[in-house]
């Protein structure tokens, strides 16, 4: 398997980690990132560590990534059906939940005379590969139908399949109601079928019935697939993480667009997770399917950040996931999370997600601190998290920015803006907890400001923009890009009130212009890069695509500083682009140019679902409504869009200090809380 831990921030960048991937370097058949198959057009049920990849036609053919999955092993890769010796003409294939895809075909009976056919073929396809296959007749007289399904699987692990080189299919055995299959390692699968074939021909892969379907009457098959070993890494037992981790929220109003986006994202989420295989009560998000479902990840982290509206507790979880990675004891190396590099595009070298985990773990505990995270967990990971403040200090440079990689690589601004919202709220976390150190860091944070923006704004006669990156020998590179969005992600402070930025007023108002200007906002969200920068490219995950998480957190950075022109544009962009994607946003899709008619083109090898895309759509209506909670203050915000660009919205089933919590906001823009935690006073 190809195998990285930590994520990358697209497919095709680095090496992707497959469901179940051990570390780097130790699986043959890894997939090189240019291999990958295509995905855009396959459906996806996913209950992680289950996950089936189905053809929209619904037959499993083992071709490309066809098959059920398991903790990164392949359990069946051909289920193919017929019925009277022919397949059904599949009319439609959809996903009609996070963990299950579903198809309907149809088929001439024997005696329909015209074009009309006769028999309905439903089928209904499980994460796990459990299938509810049935047979409804129209027909008026009684029908005896022969109904085979041709079985086959190579147990290969999803890396050799991605990488085209899957081995070759096994030979089956008759057992119990169906087929068997070993693999020379040990693994084993089983099927089974209800009601048991009248006959089962192992060299074939073959299961067969006699279905006897009265004047419109029906037949119904389940099959199910168990297992027997796949990955001695998976804790017996540990079964699948409970739907309380995450809340069930609900969104209703004027848009119709807001209930399905919101039902999705939670349903989404819910298929990610995924438990630590050495503490199985612990969960956190997969970074997506089907490439990167290995250990925890920084972007894991993120997602947990942007659902803190659905509770801490994931949160939680994939903090403590983390700290139990952060490297401790003297040297030089202390405090820091490790990650490995990860592509950043044409412009500059890898990055490392080491850095941006340990810099985004301060903020998303200070963060989770004011939703209401439980004072023994805070009193858990605040020293790890007071370890990585220390990390941020030993790693800036001479020129007192923090080069990605550390010590040599550049300077680049997305991880300037990382640690300067890991210094405020760090501040902010150490205050409330009576830890010392607080005003320290608010003073390293007005500094680097200071450093910043002189040093990360280039003058222009437009008004200026920021720059991408130093280059070690003091050189900018000035390309504009979504990247810029975390500029103006500062965080959340005391009251709810969002911390100080690293830009001023002036450069704030300059870069949302650049926001909504037509060379980055495509129309269906901010591209990567900007169209017309050198090395533009409409489908790199860095260079042009649009990555879904980025517009989110430039709507709620644009929200916060008051530019809601700027961020109902984005907003609305990407809200047209889940409604193209069924309301289950992909990771990223292509940043071409939004044109009447138009619908956003997919990108081939993005992953769907992903977690941060997931937690995208909770991050976007809780910005519409303006929830601003301080949990440890008793008191929460409501800072809704005035403008109130979707008319009236309300949000409910979320939770703000560990109570259910709901809000509304009215289409003449003002918000109403409807339910709160006891004591929960409203804020300004």
């Amino acid at each position: 398997m190809a195998p990285s831990p930590a994520q990358a921030s697209g497919p095709t960048a680095g090496h992707p980690s497959l469901t179940g991937g051990p570390p780097p370097g130790t699986a043959a058949g890894a997939a090189r990132p240019g291999d990958l198959p295509p995905v855009h057009d396959t459906l996806v049920a996913v209950a992680l560590p289950a996950l089936t990849l189905s053809p929209r036609h619904g037959q499993l053919t083992g071709n490309g990534l066809e098959g059920v999955f398991a903790a990164g092993r392949r359990l069946l890769a051909r289920c193919v059906l017929r019925v009277s010796g022919r397949e059904p003409v599949t009319l439609q294939g959809r996903s009609t939940a996070a963990d299950r895809a579903e198809f309907l075909g149809v088929l001439r009976t024997p005696g329909d005379t015209g074009p009309d056919p006769g028999l309905v073929v439903e089928r209904s396809r499980e994460a796990d590969g459990t299938e509810r296959i049935t047979l409804r007749s129209s027909a008026a007289r009684p029908l005896r139908l022969p109904v085979e399904l041709a079985l086959g699987t190579d147990l290969a692990d999803l890396g050799a399949v991605a990488g085209g080189r899957p081995g070759p299919e096994l030979s089956a055995s008759v057992h119990g109601t169906g087929l068997r299959w070993t693999a020379p390692d040990g693994a084993a699968v089983a099927v089974s079928a209800d009601p048991p074939p009248s006959e089962a021909l192992a060299a074939a892969g073959l299961l067969r019935w006699d279905a006897e379907l009265a004047p419109a009457g029906r037949f119904v098959l389940t099959v199910r697939i168990r297992p027997e070993r796949t990955d001695r890494r998976q804790p017996a037992g540990a079964g699948r993480p409970g739907g309380h981790v995450v809340a069930d929220a609900v969104a209703e109003g004027d848009d119709p667009r807001l209930g399905p986006l919101l039902r999705n994202s939670v349903a989404d989420l819910r298929a990610l997770l995924q438990r630590d295989a050495a503490h199985p009560a612990d969960v956190h998000l997969a970074a997506g399917v089907p490439w990167r479902c290995g250990p925890v990840t920084a972007e894991a982290l993120w997602a947990a950040r942007m659902a803190l509206p659905l509770g801490t507790r994931l949160a939680v979880t994939t903090l403590r996931a983390l700290a139990r990675t952060q490297l401790r004891g003297p040297g030089p190396d202390s405090g820091r999370i490790p990650g490995p590099l990860r592509d950043a595009g044409p412009l500059l070298p890898p990055r490392c997600t080491g850095i941006e985990a340990t810099l985004a773990f301060p903020a998303v505990l200070a963060e989770a601190h004011r939703w209401g995270l439980p004072e023994q967990d805070l009193a858990e990971l605040l020293p790890v998290a007071e370890r990585c403040l220390d990390r941020l200090r030993a790693c800036v440079d001479d020129g007192g920015f923090v080069p990605d990689p550390w010590p040599a690589g550049p300077s680049r601004a997305e991880t300037q803006a990382h640690a300067h919202r890991a210094a405020v709220l760090g501040a902010d976390l150490l205050d409330a907890c009576g830890r010392p150190g607080g005003d320290a860091w608010r003073e390293w944070a007005e500094a680097l400001r200071a450093r910043f923006r002189a040093r990360f704004w280039l003058d222009d006669p437009a008004g200026g923009r920021p720059v991408l990156a130093l280059l070690p020998d003091g050189r900018p590179l000035p390309h504009p890009g979504g990247w810029a969005a975390h500029l103006l992600d500062t965080g959340l402070t005391a009251a709810g009130r969002p911390a100080p930025g690293l830009l001023d007023k002036a450069r704030t108002e300059r870069l949302a212009r650049l926001l909504a200007a037509p060379a980055l906002d495509s129309g269906w969200g901010l591209r990567g890069l900007g169209e017309k920068e050198p090395g533009y490219n409409p489908f790199g995950h860095r260079s042009g695509a649009v990555r879904v998480h980025e517009t989110a957190v430039a709507v709620a950075g644009l929200a916060a500083a008051g530019y809601e022109r700027e961020a109902t544009a984005l907003l609305r962009g990407i809200l047209d682009a889940a409604e193209a994607f069924g309301h289950r946003l992909p990771e990223m899709y292509a940043g071409e140019r939004r044109t009447a008619g138009a619908v956003p083109t997919p990108h081939p090898a993005a992953c769907r679902p992903a977690a941060v895309a997931a937690a995208a759509g909770v991050q976007l209506l809780t910005t519409v409504v303006g929830v601003r909670p301080d949990a440890p203050g008793r008191t929460v915000a409501l800072q809704p869009l005035r403008s109130a660009p979707l008319g009236e919205v309300r949000l409910s089933g979320l939770l703000v200090a560990g109570e259910p919590f709901a809000a509304r906001v009215g289409r003449l823009g003002l918000g109403m809380v409807e339910e709160a935690a006891p004591g929960l006073q409203l804020g300004g």
